[in-house]
């Protein structure tokens, strides 16, 4: 197709050079005739009556008179007429005939082909002009056709850039899908079995978990072609464009197979029918009909399956997920410890590491993690490394990294007073001497008054294992961690800021949860209150629906209440009794700004000094006056 639109570029472009050597050389022969003198036919025979005429030239029809001063002059004939016989007729005798010097020349052939293109060159002009005007109108309509055409990338099997060696922390996912790739290899083990292959498999998790990567691994794997899709590139603004593109799409597949398809985020187009603003018969709704349409009709010896992959399977259509469409569906969770610690030494491969670097640490040290995550965070430890010149990345970057991955780059230009650092140690120490003394809390890892993002300090909790169940126990006390820096503000500077105004906000809709959801509330029991509604269209809770009384509602809030008011109480006998623990660390932390692991815990495990007040009474602690 490129080969005959260049050759068609091509002629066109032949056209208008040759209609413009054209044009160019009639005026130069037109500017060159006007400097010669223009004589008649008339003129001429009297010139040679006189004897002033030495030599005539005759090319064609042009006569080229040379005089005896050596001046020259053009002159036409009639076409076909003879020089002597105009000589004769003009009345001159033989011998004044031949006293002229007559040369007969046979006319260039191009000066012939160059007329007749002159003669013709409005017509090549004009056809030149309506096929260059004919290709832009085909032009046009091909792309307006092409709207139905699919836009799948398609990518060859015969050189896999991605195998399951490059996937890790997923090792049951790539269980379910290994028997895919052995079925798009060894077809025939399965069918001597009577076992069909399977219409589809949806993979199934969070964002950032690999879901797309395993689509890519099995395609690798199986070395078959890969159409590789976005849900969102069916849809177009022309009624019809997306089932059209589906058609297109499936049968490339068929031409192609054994192959796999695969349709990433494909809630964009497989929601729920029945729920679109528009009425129940929209494009998007057309488009998912025909991709139910395509999977449910291919034959059992097609060899094609169909990989989709989405973070919202509970808004697809149920139609879309019975089986004889997508029979498998395959769940991606973040991984877990072991799985971190494999994603680390995958994104960790050919990087120069510093012996001290332990990637076990760094897995204990990043629970709740993606593989996404976790691939951010070597790239991060690698930029840091590079920023200081270093030939390694060592443990240093690496957490570090961490930080910036959970809380955002530092902030060590942003200038505070002296008063609100003193205000942030003490309420960071708060959080950390309060989870320190409560048995149902991760350790307290780092403690830290460097803002990062949209923080003035964080106190990090690291968890001693993976965690998948939450007890009420755990609940309460996360409650009483939340409180701990309000409480540690109050007892040092009698004051209150809005520095607590999200540990306020965490420890309500947790209390919340408690009494509504998971049915922690001994005054209410074990009873689910209030019922989401979300629009499937949308895709968003949009409300909570009432479905209990006002006097259950003031119950709750009453619950809510009692239990956030509880975990204050606890934090504060706490701060009080250990109070000069708190002021220890939180002078630690204005000199130091940042304290973790083997800092902290001698801080914790100092004794009180002797001549020191008892906890509970008047302490060392810096003189501030009261903020205004």
């Amino acid at each position: 197709m490129d080969n005959n639109r260049l050759l068609k570029n091509s002629f066109v472009i032949l056209l208008i050079v040759v209609a413009a050597m054209a044009l160019l050389f009639s005026f130069f022969s037109a500017s060159g005739n006007k400097e010669q003198d223009q004589m008649t036919i008339g003129q001429v025979v009297q010139q040679v009556r006189d004897g002033n005429i030495r030599r005539i030239t005759v090319e064609g029809d042009s006569l080229t008179v040379e005089r005896n001063d050596g001046r020259k002059a053009v002159s036409h004939k009639e076409p076909n007429a003879s020089v002597y016989e105009i000589l004769h007729d003009g009345g001159l005798t033989p011998e004044q005939i031949a006293k002229v010097d007559i040369d007969a020349k046979k006319p260039a052939e191009f000066g012939n082909v160059l007329g007749i293109l002159i003669q013709f060159l409005p017509f090549v002009l004009l056809f030149g002009f309506l096929l260059f005007m004919m290709r832009q109108a085909q032009g046009g309509n091909n792309q307006a056709l092409s709207f139905g055409k699919s836009r799948a990338r398609m990518f060859v099997g015969n050189r896999p850039t991605v195998t399951f060696t490059d996937v890790a922390g997923a090792d049951e996912a790539k269980q379910e899908l290994q028997e895919v790739v052995e079925f798009l290899k060894y077809p025939e083990k399965f069918v001597a079995l009577g076992a069909r292959i399977p219409r589809g498999v949806l993979l199934i998790g969070p964002p950032g978990t690999g879901k797309t990567l395993l689509g890519r691994a099995v395609a690798g794997e199986a070395g078959v072609p890969f159409f590789s899709i976005s849900g969102s590139e069916f849809v177009e603004m022309f009624v019809g464009v997306g089932a059209s593109r589906v058609r297109d799409l499936f049968d490339q597949a068929k031409r192609n197979a054994p192959c796999i398809v695969f349709v990433d985020e494909i809630d964009a187009v497989g929601r729920q029918r029945g729920a679109g603003l528009g009425g129940s018969h929209d494009e998007r709704e057309q488009t998912l009909n025909q991709i139910l349409v395509e999977m449910d009709g291919f034959d059992t010896n097609t060899n094609v399956i169909v990989l989709a992959a989405t973070n919202r399977p509970d808004i697809l259509d149920p139609a879309l997920l019975r089986p004889g469409r997508f029979d498998r569906q395959v769940v991606l969770d973040r991984p877990d410890i072991n799985g971190r610690k494999a994603v680390l030494q995958v994104h960790a491969k050919g990087k120069p590491l510093d012996p001290e670097v332990g990637l076990d640490t760094l897995a204990k040290q990043t629970p709740g993690f993606s593989g996404a995550d976790l691939a951010n965070l070597v790239n991060e430890a690698a930029i840091l490394a590079a920023r200081r010149n270093k030939k390694s990345i060592g443990m240093k970057e690496f957490e570090e990294a961490v930080d910036r991955v959970i809380a955002g780059p530092e902030r060590k230009s942003r200038i505070i007073s002296e008063r609100e650092k003193a205000l942030t140690a003490y309420h960071e120490a708060g959080h950390a001497v309060v989870a320190r003394m409560l048995k149902n809390v991760d350790p307290v890892h780092k403690v830290s008054i460097i803002a990062r993002g949209m923080m003035g300090g964080y106190t990090r909790l690291l968890p001693t294992e993976d965690r998948y169940l939450q007890t009420k126990a755990h609940f309460v006390d996360d409650l009483t961690v939340a409180m701990g820096g309000r409480v540690a503000e109050e007892l040092v500077f009698d004051e209150t800021t809005t520095g607590a105004s999200s540990d306020i906000e965490q420890a309500t809709r947790l209390a919340r949860k408690m009494v509504t959801e998971y049915g922690m509330s001994s005054e209410l029991g074990p009873i689910a209150l209030g019922h989401k509604e979300e629009l499937i269209f949308l895709g968003r809770e949009i409300g909570e629906q009432r479905n209990y009384s006002d006097k259950i509602a003031e119950a709750i809030d009453t619950e809510i209440h009692k239990l956030v008011t509880n975990a204050y109480e606890t934090a504060k006998t706490i701060l009080t009794e250990h109070r000069m623990v708190l002021v220890r660390l939180a002078e630690r932390l204005i000199k130091d700004e940042t304290l973790e692991g083997a800092e902290l815990d001698a801080i914790f495990a100092e004794p009180a000094a002797e001549g020191q007040p008892a906890d509970g009474q008047e302490s060392k602690e810096p003189e501030m006056s009261p903020a205004g």
